[in-house]
């Protein structure tokens, strides 16, 4: 995370230090370095070179609209998974001709306003949808253009909660079953064939099974010629891991350069899903030390982000680094960095090695994906700002919610 880095001391993002940001906005804040994002993806733009291609960034992982109108500006698609995620691209200047629409359940609405928008393709996830979406192009007197997400059956060695290739899970079409499926789908005069994706999980920190999964695909997209279905393009996907604690997984030039060597000789165009790998490190959380709360078995920081704020240490057991925004020369202890919530899962970060003050700003590294697209209002709290800065400029891209924002669209009974 060079954009975020020490400087004599003192936490800075780009040329502006940490405490400032809180100073200006508060905390809990997200923060976001543009630098980072524009390198991010930039790195899957060079990798990718002379491969016929397009980059459909995962706006799941980080749906602010500054963040997709970056994107957007250099180019980027965009994999979107409800009509909301939609309205947001367009919103941030996205091109709907560069959308994939994913997702199991997507509803009639859904479908008929991304048809009339022009998007690139529905992945399709189950035959209950194919024939939805052909009634609905059919009503809309279009023509659909479609892929079958086919499920490999491939185990891509992740938390069972971010796993989505293997049979038990909700996802895609069994593979096995994949020819018979677009065979039936030639045959729906309202949608068009133009393409095969699998997606197997998120923070893959190794090649294989990526690898695993894009041969079967590619035995399938053999087959389907062999009966006349011709393959433009092969979406392979996103799930490509960060290094959160200790991880190690590969650089983007070399996972695309691995990818690309198994295409060649075919004239297919890829496409990439990525979502984590482009805004996990470009963002962190900024909280602060409400209260140190030492005892016999542990020793507790009370900050005032929560559970609600980032919710991946409760939900999946996930490890992100905790720092000090600016240091100081106490004798480090190990503290439980915990929230506000009435919950004992409400923590951020269990025994770390911290020299803590009460007030003192703490930085939870590499947020920048899945922190505040999936926050809440749980307790009544209202959600942290977001903050980008690009250079020595800092801009609220959301700012932080209040009392008036949690009630909204609710009403007392009459008379009461």
């Amino acid at each position: 995370m060079k954009n975020f880095y020490y400087d004599k001391g003192i936490m800075f993002v780009e040329k502006i230090a940490m405490k400032s940001i809180a100073e200006s906005y508060g905390t809990p804040s997200y923060i976001y370095s543009r630098a980072a994002l524009t390198n991010n993806f930039l790195s899957y733009l060079e990798a990718l070179d002379n491969q016929p291609h397009k980059i459909c960034y995962s706006v799941k992982a980080n749906s602010n609209i500054a963040v997709l109108g970056i994107l957007a500006k250099l180019g980027a698609g965009f994999d979107i998974v409800s009509g909301g995620e939609l309205e947001r691209v367009i919103l941030a200047g996205g091109d709907p001709k560069k959308i994939i629409f994913s997702g199991v359940g997507k509803t009639p609405e859904e479908m008929r306003r991304a048809i009339e928008l022009g998007v690139h393709c529905f992945n399709v996830e189950s035959e209950a949808e194919l024939k939805v979406l052909n009634d609905v192009a059919q009503s809309c007197k279009k023509i659909a253009p479609v892929s079958l997400r086919v499920n490999p059956d491939v185990d891509a060695n992740t938390h069972p909660y971010i796993s989505t290739g293997l049979r038990e899970n909700k996802f895609g079409i069994d593979i096995k079953k994949a020819l018979g499926v677009y065979l039936k789908t030639k045959k729906m005069k309202s949608l068009k064939i133009i393409g095969v994706d699998c997606h197997i999980g998120s923070q893959l920190i190794e090649t294989a099974p990526f690898i695993d999964a894009l041969k079967r695909v590619l035995v399938l997209v053999d087959n389907l010629q062999e009966h006349g279905i011709h393959i433009e393009h092969l979406d392979i996907g996103g799930g490509l891991g960060v290094c959160y604690k200790d991880e190690k997984p590969p650089q983007i030039r070399d996972y695309v350069k691995e990818i690309v060597s198994n295409l060649e000789g075919r004239n297919i165009t890829l496409i990439l899903e990525p979502g984590r790998s482009i805004v996990a490190d470009a963002g962190v959380l900024l909280t602060k030390v409400e209260y140190l709360k030492p005892g016999e078995e542990k020793n507790f920081a009370v900050i005032d982000a929560a559970m609600n704020d980032m919710i991946r240490p409760a939900l999946y057991q996930a490890w992100l680094a905790v720092e000090l925004v600016t240091g100081n020369k106490d004798l480090p202890k190990k503290w439980d960095i915990v929230g506000p919530i009435c919950e004992t899962g409400d923590f951020i970060a269990k025994d770390r090695l911290l020299a803590i003050r009460q007030g003192d700003l703490l930085c939870v590294r590499s947020a920048g994906a899945y922190g505040f697209s999936m926050s809440s209002n749980y307790n009544s709290r209202c959600k942290a700002a977001e903050i980008m800065v690009d250079g020595n400029n800092m801009y609220e891209i959301r700012k932080r919610e209040t009392v008036q924002d949690l009630v909204r669209g609710e009403s007392l009974l009459p008379n009461e």
